[in-house]
């Protein structure tokens, strides 16, 4: 029989005393009351915070929407079909944040971070809030660089500058999102990284997207945030601020993004499901009350920050879909209203082959002349009069009235300048190219081009002042480099800009 020392048996119980790790695991848990479309009831989880995450079993996370005096009212970001009645809730003491850094660039994401591409997980070391509060009026700085986009009309009309919001409006199929696409891919030389956050959309479209940035090599620069038509409406609305988060983390380390919202009709009317499945009281369209905020809240992170932060900035194209042109809508107003001008696109237009059928009168830059080269301020500073006035006289010489010679002309110039402003897609190009078209239209070199040979003239002169003409294009790329005007007539640059425009119409054969 073995004895046991008593002194022992103490040490050993002393020792293992000491040794003890007590790793209590202290969570609020609460108990699914009723579940479906992408929304759960929950008894319990009474010190949840607003917006907090919440974990079901299988690990499917959803945040608390609602707080209730008896129940949490909580979005699922998840399969929804999986939970059931009387299942567990996890409250997770944290915020909703996404991976962010290099990490993201190049891929294609669902909402929470997670890969959609098939390449492999997120290896990011950091990650970032979705929520977070706008830089204040302190941090910023007037926007004051050019966003480049590469569009002729747009870049002369309605520059956009560096920390601006553009919005894009217009009905379905009348190139929005081609404008969108045609900026990123103008980013591909200036360091810019692109985020294109795609809400509600078909997945063929957003397929289509990412294959046409792929062709361009713009997905080397750009991420791609997916919540398809079929994604559940919490995570269509909660893209948009996913996407947000992710190009911050660039602005707040000095670096330029681009951000397009493809687009904030789809995310409101998630919102707007979301809001009435919670029992919130609707307003006007049957949209919450604090709709409008919904939106402010994701266009105010958009800036220009101040240079003691870095002077990163955030752009951003928020696109918004009207019905029948319904510009007054009550979406379309209130996107408006926060952003800093709109480029409204006209199905009329579109459908005449004038493309981007971007209408002059109505689209604005609230920016204007800030956000744009000195030479392109002096080329198109009268351009978007001109056209405007232009479309008034075409309506009234279609009444068979007889012009005086001055009104002829500008108005075979207005139709000159049309045929000069139409582009086509992912072909954008250079500053200094626009420039010298832009010049040659609005100073009547192309009077005497045929109407239907301008678009040739055009493409023969890109070529032409890319090799024989490139003294005046080198020329002219300098006073850009030096932010300097075009002058007067006498300007050096100015006359070989006139040179070669002349010595090409000499070659140039209708």
């Amino acid at each position: 029989m073995v004895k046991f020392n008593a002194d022992e048996i103490a040490s050993v119980i002393t020792k293992e005393i000491e040794q003890f790790d007590s790793q209590v695991d202290v969570r609020e848990v609460g108990t699914v009351l009723e579940v479906g479309d992408g929304i759960a009831r929950v008894h319990g989880l009474t010190g949840v915070a607003a917006g907090e995450m919440v974990e079901f079993p299988g690990g499917i996370i959803g945040l608390a929407f609602n707080l209730e005096e008896t129940s949490v009212g909580i979005i699922i970001l998840g399969d929804y079909l999986k939970i059931e009645e009387g299942d567990e809730v996890k409250a997770l003491g944290k915020l909703l944040s996404v991976p962010v850094g290099d990490a993201v660039v190049g891929r294609v994401l669902d909402p929470l971070g997670n890969p959609l591409d098939g390449k492999g997980p997120v290896n990011a070391t950091e990650s970032r809030l979705v929520e977070t509060i706008a830089a204040g009026v302190s941090e910023r700085k007037p926007v004051h660089e050019p966003m480049q986009t590469g569009i002729k009309a747009v870049d002369s009309m309605t520059p956009i500058g560096r920390g601006q919001r553009e919005l894009i409006i217009g009905d379905r199929k009348t190139g929005k999102t081609a404008i969108a696409i045609d900026a990123i891919i103008n980013q591909k030389t200036t360091g810019v990284k692109c985020f294109y956050v795609a809400v509600g959309q078909k997945d063929s479209s957003v397929a289509g997207v990412i294959k046409a940035l792929e062709e361009a090599g713009a997905m080397d620069y750009t991420t791609v945030i997916v919540a398809g038509a079929s994604a559940p409406a919490p995570l269509q609305y909660v893209a948009p601020y996913a996407g947000t988060a992710m190009a911050e983390q660039f602005m707040y380390n000095g670096e330029h993004c681009l951000v397009v919202y493809d687009d904030l009709s789809k995310q409101a009317t998630a919102y707007r499901e979301l809001s009435l499945l919670m029992r919130r009281p609707p307003g006007r369209e049957a949209f919450p009350g604090d709709v409008f905020y919904c939106h402010s809240r994701l266009l105010e992170r958009s800036v220009k920050l101040s240079d003691a932060l870095g002077a990163g900035s955030i752009t951003s194209l928020p696109i918004i879909e009207t019905q029948e042109g319904e510009v007054s809508a009550y979406i379309p107003t209130n996107v408006i209203s926060i952003t800093d001008g709109q480029i409204y696109l006209q199905p009329d237009l579109f459908f005449s082959g004038v493309r981007p059928a971007m209408n002059a009168g109505i689209s604005v830059s609230r920016v204007g002349g800030a956000a744009q080269v000195k030479a392109m301020k002096n080329v198109a500073g009268g351009l978007r009069l001109q056209l405007a006035s232009f479309r008034e006289l075409e309506a009234f010489a279609q009444l068979g009235t007889e012009l005086d010679p001055v009104a002829q002309r500008d108005l075979d110039r207005g139709y000159r300048m049309v045929e000069l402003l139409k582009q086509g897609q992912y072909l954008p190009l250079s500053v200094s190219e626009q420039i010298a078209m832009i010049f040659a239209g609005t100073e009547g070199h192309l009077d005497k081009v045929p109407v239907e040979a301008v678009q040739k003239w055009e493409a023969g002169f890109v070529d032409y002042f890319e090799t024989k003409g490139k003294a005046a294009k080198d020329l002219l790329d300098a006073n850009l480099n030096n932010g300097k005007a075009m002058k007067s007539k006498d300007d050096e640059t100015t006359q070989a800009v006139v040179n070669a425009i002349q010595e090409f119409n000499k070659t140039f054969t209708p």
